[in-house]
């Protein structure tokens, strides 16, 4: 059955979102709100009265209505819990509102997921895609009866709490590393000079892998060449199975400038800003133009206390004051070596250096967890939706 039949109505929110407040309990969210079974209230809109009573008309949400992300990173999708607080949208998102006597909302929602390919195929723009509700209307989704729709998310969501309860879990370890690190080095924006300041360039090499920002062709035999969209920086994942697959010549070319060593980490350097992640020191892949490779000498710093200073607040204000004025963020290389960081004794920064390596293997347990919970999950979806 296609969507428009499966709901009452689709309807999308604001296309001029009205002016902000600085705070009230009338909400106005976003795609950024929107997660696969999961919508958050972090940094939303505040409305008045007055303004939330007449966006409200548009999309009237109620609980078991489905969202999906329409603009931007499209195709994630929730549904409306009972204990959400009353909240409007921004055009980026669409609610459905779903006959409840042809197919229950989470069944929806699992369904809508499954075509997650075919909404970013169907998705169109340059500077920020997006999908119709006509075209999300259109969708073809398999409705078997209520009681069959019940089974399947009854196991869907055993297993996808499983998936959830890892993901947190990786989430606490993370937030774990990060709480040491302040408490062993304080935070520069405090306004405390707990410790002397130095710049990137005084303790690390900082390298452009590819500074024509040439894209080399597509060699699907070849060596996986790694952008920033490849790496999850939170937890330390690189994909290099789906990375663009380029020849080994790139990587010959690249090697008469840099080799990787063990410590090094690279950070987005258009468009994604920082997100440090330790890459491998291996010679079957090579890096692209949107990154910048760090290689810190070990015998001035932590290669982990630089990391996790990369992923500190003040680092983040940094980034933002200096990046170009383009409408793709972008940072030069002059630009990361300026980077002022914190320089504590060298003997502090290897303690939090063994911490971080103990938590570190922690994760590696959590995440192999995470994969298997991830894979079943993925395969139950094939199985019931094809």
């Amino acid at each position: 059955m296609k969507v428009r039949e499966i709901c009452h109505s689709i309807t999308d929110g604001s296309h001029n979102p009205p002016q902000g407040v600085e705070e009230s309990k009338y909400l106005m969210l976003s795609s950024k709100n929107i997660f696969d079974d999961e919508i958050t209230v972090d940094d939303p809109r505040f409305l008045t009265e007055e303004a939330f009573q007449q966006e409200d008309k548009r999309t009237m949400i109620v609980p078991g209505d489905v969202l999906l992300t329409i603009v931007g990173t499209v195709g994630r999708t929730a549904v409306v819990s009972d204990d959400m607080p009353r909240f409007t949208l921004q055009r980026s998102v669409a609610v459905l509102h779903p006959r409840r006597e042809i197919c229950t909302s989470r069944y929806l929602m699992y369904a809508l997921q499954s075509r997650r390919a075919h909404i970013e195929k169907t998705a169109r723009g340059v500077a920020q895609k997006g999908i119709y509700l006509g075209e999300v209307g259109d969708i073809d989704l398999p409705i078997p009866v209520l009681e069959q729709q019940g089974s399947i998310v009854g196991i869907l969501d055993k297993v996808g709490r499983l998936v959830q309860t890892r993901q947190r879990q990786l989430r606490a370890l993370d937030t774990l590393i990060k709480a040491r690190f302040v408490e062993m080095f304080g935070d520069p924006l405090s306004g405390t000079d707990k410790w002397p300041i130095h710049t990137v360039g005084d303790v690390a090499e900082s390298i452009d892998p590819q500074p024509s920002h040439r894209t080399p062709p597509v060699d699907e035999a070849g060596i996986p060449y790694v952008s920033i969209k490849d790496c999850d920086y939170k937890t330390g994942v690189i994909d290099f199975e789906n990375a663009r697959k380029v020849g080994r010549n790139v990587l010959e070319e690249h090697l008469q400038r840099y080799e990787v060593h063990d410590g090094d980490f690279i950070i987005g350097k258009i468009g994604t800003i920082g997100n440090p992640i330790f890459v491998p020191a291996r010679k079957d892949y090579t890096l692209s133009a949107n990154i910048v490779l760090i290689q810190p000498d070990k015998k001035k710093v932590s290669p982990y206390f630089l990391k996790y200073s990369f992923m500190s607040a003040y680092m983040d204000r940094q980034f933002e004051e200096a990046k170009n004025s383009t409408s793709q963020a972008a940072f030069g290389i002059q630009k990361v070596r300026a980077i002022k960081v914190m320089n504590p004794s060298i003997d502090i920064q290897y303690q939090f250096e063994a911490f971080a390596k103990q938590v570190d293997k922690s994760k590696v347990v959590v995440q192999k967890a995470l994969d298997e919970a991830q894979l079943l999950f993925d395969s139950l979806m094939q199985k019931y939706f094809g």
